[in-house]
């Protein structure tokens, strides 16, 4: 593959059942070596977009093309560039670990002399070597989890999409998968479908925001804040005039500060008051030495409020809602 072509490219996907439309001319690249965070409420079309990826489902119309390669003319060898790991993975029960991956390996093409050691790689990066010889279907939900992983990253494809891969894990076990996604930045293309957001905002260096078969929203998740919400918040507990005085101080420190929400005074004074201003850049240090400064007032705490990527998420996925549901020719 061309060092200048994306790893994936999608243009105008569609996709219909029976009528409905589940992805609506959906666009997106994927740059090599980056992780996607894919993300959307449940029927967003999240799943029939990794199929349709995979080639194990057809496109009704759009373009899909994976290392260069169309997937509607070249499925067979579009899934040599691939490791896919669905939604509640199957795996056989009745199976060693060792034993799985090894016929997986053998599947893939991999050599008799060559799997013995890339075997030997996945064990140990999956943290499988003390279970390898376990019956599949005695392990634990994380270990299945893993043997999943194992399996997609076994060929080393330059492609790997994984649709919940943590999905039913406890909180040690995510840590265990994420940081094992991690680990594959740079040496292969991920694409990862979750609603655990706040490890997809850990994990991945862009997100794809989908809801009713539509993108509504992609970027990097500190993009994504800025295009989102349009503006930065902060808290304050203050106390002093804060009715009168504040509102001249705080334009002084910055034009566009202005008082968002006020809360009522404790028995001490203090009021919890919310900030915003459209600058992206954090004022908390110049805010902090302003404010402590000036005898009228008395500074308590002062915090910089970040929406969360569930914040992003909720916000998009509305607007998304907005605007499929908003009548035909109402004003935009």
């Amino acid at each position: 593959m061309s060092a200048d072509l994306p790893a994936i490219e999608v243009r105008d996907l569609v996709k219909t059942y029976a009528g409905v439309t589940a992805v609506n001319k959906v666009s997106f690249t994927v740059a090599r070596g980056e992780i996607l965070g894919f993300l959307g409420p449940n029927g967003a079309g999240k799943s029939t977009t990794m199929r349709i990826l995979t080639g194990y489902l057809p496109a009704n119309s759009g373009q899909v093309t994976v290392c260069g390669l169309s997937v509607a003319t070249h499925s067979d060898e579009v899934k040599n560039f691939i490791g896919y790991m669905p939604e509640n993975n199957p795996l056989p029960d009745d199976m060693r670990v060792s034993e799985y991956l090894h016929y997986r390996g053998r599947l893939k093409g991999l050599s008799r002399g060559k799997l013995g050691v890339r075997l030997d790689e996945v064990l140990d990066l999956c943290d499988l070597k003390r279970v390898r010889h376990r019956i599949i279907g005695t392990l634990s939900k994380g270990f299945r989890q893993r043997v999943g992983i194992a399996e997609a990253i076994l060929a080393e494809p330059p492609v790997i999409i994984m649709d919940e891969p943590t999905i039913g894990l406890d909180p040690h076990q995510i840590l265990i998968v994420r940081d094992l996604i991690a680990s594959l930045r740079g040496r292969m293309t991920v694409i990862i479908s979750s609603h655990i957001l706040p490890e997809i905002e850990m994990t991945c260096d862009r997100v794809l925001i989908i809801n009713q078969g539509r993108v509504v929203t992609q970027g990097a998740p500190a993009d994504l804040r800025r295009e989102v919400f349009g503006h930065s918040r902060y808290e304050l507990e203050i106390a002093g005039d804060t009715a009168a005085a504040l509102p001249a101080a705080l334009v002084r420190i910055e034009p566009t500060l202005h008082i968002a929400d006020a809360g009522e005074p404790d028995a001490a004074g203090f009021r919890k008051l919310s900030l915003t201003t459209v600058r992206d850049d954090d004022l908390g240090e110049t805010l902090l030495r302003a404010l402590a400064a000036d005898e009228r007032f008395r500074l308590r705490a002062l915090n910089r409020v970040q929406p969360s990527l569930e914040d992003v998420f909720l916000a998009s996925t509305r607007r998304g809602w907005d605007a499929v549901d908003a009548p035909k020719g109402a004003s935009k």
